[in-house]
């Protein structure tokens, strides 16, 4: 049996598979974009008989460069336990396409999930955008800048919270003047492909696509759960940043510090019974659902 899903992928020739498992219904690799690149696919995990559920849309980090939708650790599992749909997706990497396609492809994978989710027992009204690392930054913009939602005919409304994970470029300015300034006091080479070049090489884009530049009151911006390491100084900063400017706008949003933990480790734990993250985590997305 642990050799079902491989085999089910080498050999199924419809977009997706289907597998069951503890009453779980799987599938795999639908398209969310017409006609679309390879990577522009996604997964859903939905409890069997799944019906008007709340959804999980997952974003997977990697620099931006690499990563992939099956990088979930316990996530599915523990969510749907929790009585939701879990959809994990994937989107175009660095470099082969730049950062506002990488946004983009966010944005339409959204629109296929509120076109499509009821399908598979969601409810497209009720999502909710959780991301690491890099996804941590695309999952804070796509809720914050309304415009990629927008081209694709969407509004905000329909995200009823935000949780990045541990992510380091919600004011990407800072970051690049934080790292760029370590390595020259330390006498170490700028790196060739760092952040000021991932998010475009000009000041004007790095504000563009910082999450923080466009925070403003009613926009429908949703409420924030900003979980970071706590013991990590550059992910800690880019967290109390993004907390304050929400909170500078009336939007609710808590910064969640979780202790002992590493950056790899803080997204892997999430939904482990005695993870304090997670248990903060849940408590934040059953109040987000009750409004």
């Amino acid at each position: 049996m642990r050799f079902l899903p491989y085999l089910l992928v080498c050999f199924v020739v419809l977009p997706f598979t289907q597998t069951k498992a503890n009453a779980q219904v799987i599938k795999q690799n639908i398209p969310y974009a017409k006609p679309g690149h390879e990577r522009q696919v996604l997964d859903i995990y939905a409890p069997e008989k799944a019906k008007d559920l709340p959804v999980v849309f997952w974003i997977h980090g990697g620099g931006w460069q690499t990563g992939d939708k099956s990088d979930i650790q316990i996530k599915p599992k523990v969510f749907m336990e929790k009585g939701f749909v879990f959809v994990s997706t994937n989107y175009r990497l660095l470099p082969h396409v730049d950062m506002e396609t990488i946004i983009r492809d966010i944005a339409k994978s959204i629109r296929w999930v509120n076109d499509h989710i009821g399908e598979y027992g969601g409810d497209p009204n009720r999502i909710l955008v959780i991301g690491h690392s890099a996804g941590a930054q695309l999952a804070a913009l796509v809720c914050i800048d309304e415009r990629y939602l927008k081209a694709e005919g969407l509004n905000l409304s329909i995200i009823k919270g935000c949780v990045p994970v541990d992510g380091d470029t919600f004011d990407i300015p800072a970051i690049i003047e934080t790292a760029e300034t370590r390595r020259r006091v330390h006498g170490l080479p700028q790196a060739k492909f760092g952040h000021r070049e991932k998010f475009g090489n000009t000041p004007a884009r790095h504000i563009d696509f910082s999450a923080v530049t466009h925070v403003a009151k009613n926009k429908n911006i949703p409420p924030f759960f900003i979980l970071h390491v706590a013991d990590h100084p550059d992910t800690t900063a880019q967290a109390q940043r993004l907390g304050n400017t929400l909170k500078g706008a009336g939007i609710a949003n808590t910064v969640f510090g979780a202790r002992e933990t590493t950056h790899s480790k803080v997204n892997a734990d999430i939904g482990l019974p005695n993870d304090p993250a997670s248990k903060a985590l849940f408590d934040f997305v059953a109040n987000s659902l009750k409004n």
